[in-house]
């Protein structure tokens, strides 16, 4: 299983629940607070929706693939690597409510991609529990998550 992430933040979520549940066609896989994300079998996409300030204009925040194990996670990482890319190996971390095994890599636009697994669910957003909206955690920066947190 593998499919294509878009994660976007949007200034008003519920209205963007709303407006992706009748475009998808689907409701969303989870929700929790400042977040949700649909689960789409057709075109395999997971839609993630990040709270950002009230009343932004919806923005990129992160592209990914989510693939069905660790194991093409660390194929992925050795890949990029020998390809000449910078990773960003992130593995066992919490994000958007779930643990994961990921690596990050940047396009030439600074656009951050991840290739990731989801292991288990969280109750929490990110590795600190204290965060209970979404933030950066996301990026693929561990420095502006840090500065973030």
């Amino acid at each position: 299983m593998s499919r294509m992430q878009l994660a976007l933040r949007v200034g008003d979520l519920q209205g963007s629940i709303d407006f992706y549940t009748k475009l998808l066609g689907v409701e969303p896989a989870k929700l929790r607070p400042g977040y949700a994300n649909f689960a789409v079998a057709e075109p395999p996409l997971k839609l993630v929706l990040l709270e950002g300030e009230s009343g932004q204009d919806t923005a990129m925040d992160h592209l990914g693939v989510e693939v069905a194990d660790t194991d093409t996670v660390h194929t992925a990482t050795r890949r990029l690597s020998d390809l000449g890319l910078f990773t960003q190996v992130e593995d066992d971390t919490t994000c958007c409510y779930a643990t994961q095994d990921k690596v990050w890599v940047h396009g030439p636009g600074r656009e951050p991609w991840e290739v990731y697994v989801v292991t288990d669910d969280s109750p929490t957003y990110g590795s600190n529990p204290e965060i209970t909206a979404p933030v950066s955690c996301c990026s693929g920066d561990a420095e502006s998550a840090a500065a973030t947190a």
